[in-house]
């Protein structure tokens, strides 16, 4: 049937996508590290067309960068770079609590209110898992979390728009702390995990301590970065 290649090939997409990313979040694949279309083929035994295609995805997201002799790389982000990252995600979560100042419909109701504290009740799981695996220093669990817990969470606004484009940044910074961050031979105690407390600022509907939960943890991961490449 002709929509059956058509699907294989989406799925394949996908896949080689989703395998590369967790590659390069994991910092298996090292900064610089630069790749063609046929070797990435070859390795996953498919086709070119669904690798290319993987690629230009990654690479509009940030997590590769196109290189117009080699193919594609890994990007080799700079603390000012991710400082930038910072200042941009911050600009997308104050306007989101900024909203809940304002009475987003997401949280008219009243605290108690069954569907809004679920949902809530739902982000705030994945912020304990994330928690825990900070905890533990297992960042690779970590990364995983923090981004489901922050999709979930921009999705309580009800813009898929920008909860779309926090993801994009928060996986950008991500790639960029990485690089940064395997440096530690420990991690136990040295990431923030403030999820928790965000989540229960938000049900509180105090826009303000919110805002200023996520500053402390910029400030935090900004700090730790600054330090292991200064130190």
């Amino acid at each position: 049937m002709p929509g059956n290649g058509a699907v294989t090939r989406s799925t394949l997409r996908q896949q080689i996508a989703d395998a590369l990313r967790d590659e390069v979040l994991a910092g298996r694949l090292r900064p610089g590290r630069a790749f063609t279309v046929k070797e990435i083929a070859e390795q996953y035994g498919v086709s070119a067309t669904p690798v290319r295609e993987a690629l230009v995805d990654l690479s509009a997201q940030g997590i590769l960068e196109a290189d117009q002799h080699r193919g594609f790389r890994v990007p080799e982000y700079s603390v000012t770079d991710y400082r930038n990252m910072i200042e941009a995600r911050s600009l997308v979560t104050d306007g989101m609590f900024q909203s809940l100042t304002a009475g987003h419909p997401a949280f008219r109701t009243p605290p108690d209110d069954p569907r809004t504290a679920a949902a809530l009740a739902t982000v705030r799981r994945r912020g304990e898992e994330a928690q825990r695996a900070a905890a533990a220093g297992d960042l690779t669990i970590l990364i995983g979390y923090d981004l489901r817990f922050w999709r979930e969470l921009s999705a309580l606004f009800g813009n898929p728009y920008l909860a779309d484009f926090l993801n994009r940044l928060r996986v950008q910074s991500w790639v960029c702390a990485v690089q940064h961050l395997l440096r530690l031979p420990d991690l136990r105690g040295r990431l923030w995990a403030g999820h928790t407390d965000l989540v229960d600022a938000l049900a509180r509907r105090e826009a303000d301590a919110a805002r200023e939960i996520v500053a402390a943890s910029n400030a935090h991961s900004l700090a730790l970065l600054e330090h292991l490449t200064t130190g």
